[in-house]
């Protein structure tokens, strides 16, 4: 469980990394905003002043040519000239050819007046001039830069994780495989050598009831070395009967649990042939059903219900324990989980991966309520394109 907090740990930080770093540069990009409309409201006033002062009277020679500079300068900030009736005289830096002409003019000036105060100029006695503007192309650019910058970091953020992720599925299934193939080889020698042990006790007329006992167990031996040689490679799906082979899980499991658990099937079918791997899909019901003995303590009821449905069939395995909560029902599924003392916590994550990845169908907590119960449901396609 440790592991699962540490890696939301390390999302919430990362997030929150991205969060301070556009938050940030979205404070000190508005500073520089700020300050840079300041500016250009600045060299409007002045502009406004060189342009009222131009058709005055004794102003000329190096001072007209200073203020005919200075109307020049602002080669960058859209600013329009009009009277006090709103009636536009002059405009400068606005591209009215190419967006519309008046029509265009006359809806930026509406979009200006509403952005900033206007700049008055006094003309003849009694009557005045209005300047009005609106940002430059490079303030505006600026304003959205930290909203495109948080969106880059966001964006390679995601892109590392996915790649994390990935490296680490990949890791993950190597050492998958690895453990697989050295655990069916590691069973491989013992399970030989029991197989010899019991030809002997045969030939020594050995108690058939102990036998047969001991039968038994060599063969399942044999059976859990085959799912882990099957785990480590590709496994060949036929088709089989799921009712049966749900059947012989369940007697399997009766036999081998207190008789204070109850075990229930409910089918409407006696037949249902269904592409699959017997060994490994045995092995999610077993998984699956020692999970449900494990929460109602080794005393309740266990029901297995399998459904017919078009082109799927549902297998719902239900127990009356002490249920699974909310923010746990995805994570069960992850590798190393478990909330037993004891345990690697990989039964029900290699239950995914059979169901999932080698039977292409989905596993999923159903439903699950504190002290009521939860239902683990098994969605297997009939046939597989």
């Amino acid at each position: 469980m440790n592991i699962y907090r540490k890696k939301i740990t390390w999302k919430l930080l990362l997030l929150l990394s991205a969060v301070l770093i556009g938050m940030g540069s979205l404070w000190y990009t508005n500073t520089l905003v700020e300050k840079l409309s300041k500016e250009e409201r600045k060299k409007v006033e002045l502009w406004a002043k060189a342009t009222s002062l131009i058709p005055k009277e004794g102003i000329e020679g190096e001072s007209l040519d200073f203020l005919f500079s200075v109307v020049q300068f602002n080669e960058t900030v859209p600013v329009i000239l009009v009277d006090s009736d709103t009636n536009i005289i002059m405009h400068r830096n606005i591209d009215t050819v190419r967006k519309g002409g008046q029509a265009y003019l006359e809806n930026l000036l509406s979009e200006m007046i509403a952005e900033n105060k206007p700049i008055e100029i006094p003309y003849l006695p009694g009557k005045k001039q209005y300047i009005y503007y609106s940002p430059s192309t490079i303030l505006t650019t600026l304003s959205y830069y930290p909203f495109v910058q948080l969106g880059v970091i966001l964006l390679f953020i995601v892109m590392a994780y996915l790649a994390f992720s990935s490296s680490r599925k990949a890791e993950q299934n190597q050492v998958w495989v690895g453990l697989s193939k050295e655990t069916a080889h590691q069973l491989g020698t013992p399970i030989s050598s029991l197989m010899a042990w019991l030809e002997l006790l045969k030939q020594s007329h050995t108690d058939p009831v102990l036998l047969n006992e001991l039968n038994k167990d060599v063969k399942r031996l044999s059976k859990i070395t085959e799912r882990f040689s099957k785990i480590g490679s590709q496994p060949v799906l036929s088709q089989n009967n799921v009712v049966e082979l749900v059947q012989n899980t369940m007697e399997y499991l009766r036999t081998r649990t207190s008789d204070k658990v109850q075990f229930e099937l409910i089918t409407l079918e006696t037949t249902l042939i269904i592409p699959l791997n017997p060994p490994l899909f045995e092995w999610v019901l077993e998984n699956i059903c020692k999970n449900a003995i494990d929460a109602i303590e080794g005393e309740g009821n266990i029901t297995i219900r399998i459904e017919n449905q078009k082109d799927t069939v549902g297998i719902d395995i239900a127990d009356n324990g002490k249920g699974i909560p909310k923010s746990k029902q995805k994570t069960i599924f992850k590798p190393g989980y478990t909330t037993k003392a004891r345990g690697w916590g990989l039964g029900l994550s290699l239950a995914r991966r059979i169901v999932e990845e080698y039977h292409k169908g989905r596993i999923f907590v159903a439903e699950s309520d504190a002290d009521v119960g939860t239902t683990m449901r098994i969605v297997l396609k009939k046939h597989l394109r």
